[in-house]
């Protein structure tokens, strides 16, 4: 599920499960603190989750893994984490090793889980070039996993202005 900033990607992912019965929603970003506009956004996508629907915040690739169905909100976030956790936003020494080791890893859980998953992803290679050299690396890591999980996806999905296009 592709598509810009606030363009509905997410509920239209949430609604092609709807129905599924028991899903494991898996929260790609991390807490962040003392950040109340952040936290109303997790809390607005809580609130439309069924209740029945399992929680797990999470950035390991290995969680793919689990059976069942999956909702993964969002790749884009996950991207982000790695970054964190590589130390690519910040240069360190080995950083572009690290961040492809993990990028490698989350597309080897991706194809080969058992589990039916519905992923989310922002589309962020359709704006301006970003100005600095981590936003740079951060549209073409991501845009690349994009990529690599869109080419083994059952179905691809666009979504923009609320409106979802299948692509495949």
């Amino acid at each position: 599920m592709l598509g810009g900033s606030r363009s509905g990607k997410s509920a239209h992912a949430e609604a092609l499960l709807a129905g599924t019965g028991a899903v494991t929603y898996l929260a790609t970003s991390p807490p962040v603190p003392d950040d109340t506009e952040w936290a109303e956004r997790v809390a607005a996508h809580r609130a439309r989750r069924p209740a029945g629907w399992t929680t797990v915040e999470t950035t390991a690739p290995s969680d793919l893994l689990r059976p069942g169905t999956l909702l993964v909100d969002s790749i884009t976030t996950w991207v982000a984490a790695l970054m964190d956790e590589t130390g690519a936003w910040t240069d360190d020494p080995g950083a572009p090793g690290r961040l492809a080791a993990r990028c490698d890893a989350l597309v080897q859980a991706w194809t080969t889980t058992p589990a039916h998953v519905v992923a989310v992803s922002d589309e962020v290679g359709l704006g301006v070039v970003p100005e600095t050299r981590s936003g740079r690396l951060f549209r073409d890591t991501l845009g690349a996993v994009n990529q690599r999980l869109a080419g083994t996806a059952d179905e691809v999905w666009f979504v923009v202005a609320g409106l979802p296009q299948r692509l495949r």
